[in-house]
């Protein structure tokens, strides 16, 4: 085991850490109010951690100033009941460092970064991307390994030699890859964390410590049961738990866009006023909702 300089632990990032959506107003304005909102809820279901405007939260399509509200929103909210995690990463090192540097003045308890997309940078640029971000401030980093999105994995030896930097406490894995996953949990001590919804059992019985979800924002109760299980030892409630939560999985996370779906069941919950996003997104259609409604319908949710 690869002794780092960093004490770390599952309280660092939360356990059930809900991928937040960003609320948009009905003209596609930044709608701080239905944020607040819908933090506290998730927290009150049970979510002990929030990424906010990760991909799930859209920032691709915010401006600095709206990432930097969202962070001061939602710490205003929730700071103090549960960790408020920061999406600063981008594809820019620079842009990254300075959105970094901006998230650590609002009071947030750690960054995500996720894998440079579209640059496809070798590991040598990859590993530099980290630690230049992870050196820019104090704060905690999660590190996000999504090739599926980002084309270039993380490679576990670049894993490894990363969690070696004082900042570097968490992967968000959702590589699907169970053999990396295997080799980084084996050789450091990061707290990993599901991105696979539907993996985060699998991925617990290997020594992840919880999930990062967008499932969880419409089952977070479910979630933080079956973490909990699964941290107490308890496979077979854990099982049952899983299998209670794939309906959901499939409802959220097979037919659309996370963020798309997300929103548009909280709307239906009546916890969102809308169920807007911005380009290149587009909100579900109508023979979207029905497919979306016939999964939630096994889960023994109608509307």
């Amino acid at each position: 085991m690869i002794e780092t300089p960093a004490a770390r632990s599952a309280n660092t990032f939360g356990t059930v850490v809900p991928a937040m959506v960003t609320p948009f107003t009905d003209d596609g304005g930044l709608d701080l109010v239905s944020a607040q909102k819908l933090a506290n809820h998730l927290v009150d279901e049970g979510a002990d951690g929030l990424v906010i405007t990760g991909t799930t939260g859209e920032t691709s399509t915010l401006l600095d100033e709206e990432n930097v509200a969202m962070f001061e929103a939602v710490v205003e909210a929730v700071g103090g009941r549960a960790k408020v995690i920061a999406g600063t990463g981008m594809n820019d090192t620079g842009h990254s460092v300075h959105l970094s540097q901006l998230a650590a003045k609002t009071g947030v308890d750690g960054l995500l970064l996720v894998t440079p997309y579209y640059n496809k940078p070798n590991q040598a640029g990859i590993r530099a991307h980290f630690e230049t971000i992870a050196s820019a401030t104090d704060l905690p980093v999660m590190l996000y390994d999504i090739p599926g999105r980002s084309v270039m994995p993380i490679n576990p030896d670049t894993i490894i030699a990363l969690a070696q930097h004082p900042n570097i406490a968490a992967l968000k894995d959702a590589k699907g890859d169970f053999q990396s996953t295997t080799l980084v949990a084996a050789n450091t001590d990061l707290d990993i964390y599901s991105g696979e919804d539907s993996l985060t059992m699998p991925l617990m019985t290997l020594g992840a410590v919880g999930v990062v979800s967008v499932t969880a924002h419409v089952a977070t109760r479910l979630y933080r049961r079956m973490v909990d299980a699964m941290l107490a030892g308890d496979l077979a409630a854990a099982q049952a738990l899983h299998f209670e939560l794939d309906p959901y999985q499939r409802a959220v996370m097979t037919h659309i866009q996370g963020a798309v779906s997300a929103k548009t069941i909280l709307n239906w919950q009546g916890i969102l006023p809308n169920s807007v996003v911005r380009l290149p997104l587009v909100e579900a259609t109508e023979d979207e909702k029905t497919i979306i409604r016939a999964d939630l319908a096994e889960a023994g949710l109608t509307f």
